[in-house]
């Protein structure tokens, strides 16, 4: 179903442009890309989740402890997290190769003051190049249209253990 998916979509000029959505060039969805090329956003309501200069915020869930939250202390925040360098570069990789475009990682490597020799496994990324799931160009890091349907996979051999510890 997947790759027929894919077919389907791009004979009809809607390509993958990340592993489940497809749309025609530039008409991609701007609020999942923000989530996806991992960059700031802010959760509102109920349940909502953000990530905001290395924070990570939840919300109450239940609309009502939301609104009284809301009424107490000006915001429905439940929790409020202070993540590492280490965490956010695993997320950025977990969510950037999702995307056709991949990752660059020394955008990533810089953006967060880490050395980008040490975000992925070097070995593991060298099985899945001769696989044929993951591959390089221009100082990025892509999964490829065979990678795809089995990314949770290829992400575990992939996102450096240190990373994945921290």
């Amino acid at each position: 179903m997947f790759e027929l998916t894919r077919a389907i979509t791009a004979n009809a000029g809607l390509p993958a442009y990340e592993v489940s959505n497809h749309a025609r060039p530039g008409q991609e969805s701007r609020h999942n890309l923000t989530y996806w090329r991992y960059r700031d956003y802010c959760g509102i309501g109920p349940g909502a989740h953000g990530r905001r200069d290395g924070m990570a915020t939840l919300r109450h869930k239940k609309p009502e402890n939301w609104l009284t939250a809301v009424a107490g202390q000006g915001h429905g925040i439940r929790e409020e997290t202070t993540l590492s360098p280490a965490t956010r570069a695993s997320e950025a990789l977990l969510m950037g190769l999702r995307l056709s475009e991949g990752v660059s990682l020394p955008e990533i490597a810089e953006r967060l003051g880490l050395d980008a020799g040490r975000l992925i496994d070097r070995d593991g990324c060298a099985m899945l190049e001769r696989l044929g799931f993951v591959r390089r160009a221009g100082g990025r890091l892509l999964v490829t249209d065979q990678g795809m349907p089995v990314l949770d996979a290829v992400l575990g051999e992939l996102v450096h253990p240190e990373l994945v510890a921290a």
